[in-house]
């Protein structure tokens, strides 16, 4: 077994101790993505608002950014632990438990803090102090490749995602993702920590939400999220997410939506399409019409036609990748006989 190894900053913060001001703890789950934490760690120096501390958790990584904390630890409350892999649930439970604040705030690795984030956070809870758990949306950032911004779009918009990971003008019933979100310490020890399965940050969501807390979803409080796969990786990746809303619709009856069931919708729909249009090729037409839809959206958005041809090969790869997924995990139930890593891998 691995030696744990702590590397904790002298960097004192004078907001920190002010008064009865709320203590954020950024707790982020590491695995090979030295490059990633330092563009993170760099972007949380520029917060406006310092009174929080970050640990960063390696989960047994080969390549370890313990060289890169090293040199952010005089400007940041920063600790950085090494443990055994175990996957990235059992990872954030391990840096929570070390955690001192009052809030936990979970990143991905892959994410950059704009720098009003922290500042914008605490004056919504303080606004809405009944709020123990909440999530943000994520943002394409100008440095981001022209693939990463399709991905992003798609990821997004409400002709693939329907606003369920930030557009959504029902925030109470906002579900919290574990790129951008936060919680309670009171909520956190009340429920539990993350079950290592796919979809456990929904999971998390469903049992704050059952066990009477109120989430919310912040939209100012969004994130860049650079999501550093290409296309086929994307694909692969919501093809797990697809097959995980399966297993959580078992384990949590009712938490099925007609959202969820709109992809698999699609793939059988657009398949059917295709295979009339050799009767007639009108039948093409809703398929034209929503490709058009999906390309004016985000040229508007992105103001590129180049980004908003790849948008639509992102969309379709996440709509037929969730689907696939979704539809293989009913008539298969293979995923149920996996762990979280090796499906996510």
């Amino acid at each position: 077994m691995q030696k744990v190894q702590k590397v904790q900053s002298n960097f004192l913060i004078e907001e920190k101790n002010k008064g009865d001001m709320t203590k954020f703890s950024i707790i982020v789950p590491v695995y090979n993505r030295p490059d990633e934490v330092a563009e993170l760690l760099d972007s949380l120096t520029k917060q406006t608002d310092k009174g929080f501390e970050v640990l960063i958790i390696e989960d047994g990584s080969s390549v370890p950014c313990e060289d890169i904390c090293k040199q952010y630890e005089k400007q940041l409350d920063l600790h950085y632990y090494f443990k055994p892999n175990s996957g990235r649930s059992e990872t954030r439970n391990y840096g929570i438990e070390r955690a001192n604040g009052d809030w936990f705030i979970i990143y991905d690795s892959d994410v950059i803090v704009p720098p009003q984030y922290i500042a914008t956070v605490r004056a919504e809870l303080e606004a809405h102090p009944e709020v123990d758990c909440y999530g943000g949306p994520d943002a394409a950032d100008a440095s981001f490749s022209d693939v990463q911004k399709a991905i992003n779009y798609s990821m997004t918009s409400i002709m693939t995602t329907g606003g369920i990971r930030g557009g959504m003008k029902n925030k109470d019933k906002f579900s919290p993702r574990s790129f951008n979100m936060g919680i309670s310490r009171k909520c956190f020890e009340a429920v539990g920590g993350y079950k290592n399965m796919i979809g456990e940050d929904i999971d998390l969501s469903i049992r704050i939400q059952q066990a009477g807390f109120k989430t919310t979803l912040i939209p100012e409080a969004y994130v860049y999220h650079k999501r550093r796969v290409d296309l086929k990786k994307f694909f692969w990746q919501v093809n797990t997410f697809g097959k995980g809303r399966v297993l959580l619709g078992e384990m949590h009856p009712g938490s099925m939506k007609l959202v969820h069931l709109l992809p698999a919708a699609f793939v059988m729909g657009n398949i059917a399409l295709v295979l009339l249009a050799f009767w007639s090729p009108w039948f093409l037409l809703p398929i034209g019409l929503y490709v058009l839809g999906l390309f004016v959206e985000s040229l508007i958005k992105n103001r590129s036609v180049k980004i908003a041809l790849l948008s639509i090969v992102a969309a379709y790869m996440q709509l037929f990748g969730y689907g696939t997924g979704f539809l293989g995990e009913c008539i298969t139930h293979k995923a149920r006989k996996k762990k979280q890593e090796e499906l996510y891998k």
